[in-house]
């Protein structure tokens, strides 16, 4: 297993009224974070939050290419992001589910301390197929293939790939100490996007090569 340290490229926040950074997810313009009562619309590159959108927002957040989903307690809701409408909603696949991703068609739902990862489908939520891990799972991700995701355990984070057929961790980037992951995305290029938790920052960590 490779093994590095993360590369922090740039931190968002504090923001104001924020206390905890919950889901991230990336639209292909906007960095998305979910803070609780609220999903936000943060420009990368200038720093500023351009709107936000009213909807329960507790944890792991996703985009399919047109509506934007997030986990809200024992449910996921599909939202329009043009119109912050919830379309519709599934039942989330456990009782402490964490991150939330979106690749080949299906959802990908972190399930924190259950130290699993499952595929869903998206239109009834019926699981698909499940991978275990060793450390609690926070944040998921998916970039060229590759499955991703964050752990947040004992004030230690680490972003790991992992074998997405075995839950073999193929590489792991250690975040410094006392910087936490709760939700992650990758830009779809070099880097990923961290959400902080209790620090309400969300950082820019470089994709390892």
């Amino acid at each position: 297993m490779k093994s590095s340290a993360a590369e922090i490229l740039r931190e968002y926040g504090p923001f104001a009224g924020v206390d905890k950074i919950h889901g991230v997810t990336y639209d292909g313009q906007h960095v998305w974070f979910a803070t609780g009562d609220k999903l936000n619309a943060l420009d990368p590159a200038s720093g500023k939050t351009l709107r936000s959108i009213d909807v329960a927002a507790h944890a792991g957040t996703a985009f399919d290419g047109q509506y934007l989903f997030q986990i809200a307690e024992d449910r996921i809701q599909k939202i329009d992001p043009q119109t912050g409408r919830v379309l519709a909603t599934i039942p989330a696949p456990g009782g402490s589910d964490s991150g939330l991703t979106w690749a080949e068609g299906t959802l990908w739902v972190g399930e924190y301390q259950e130290r699993k990862i499952h595929q869903i489908d998206p239109e009834t939520g019926k699981i698909l197929r499940t991978l275990e891990s060793n450390r609690f799972v926070t944040g998921v991700t998916w970039i060229d293939g590759q499955l991703w995701h964050g752990t947040w355990e004992e004030e230690e984070s680490e972003l790991r790939h992992i074998d997405s057929n075995t839950g073999e961790v193929l590489e792991s980037v250690k975040m410094p100490a006392g910087v936490g992951v709760s939700g992650l995305e990758s830009d779809g290029a070099d880097q990923f996007f961290c959400g902080g938790g209790t620090s309400a920052k969300v950082r820019a960590v470089r994709r390892p090569k």
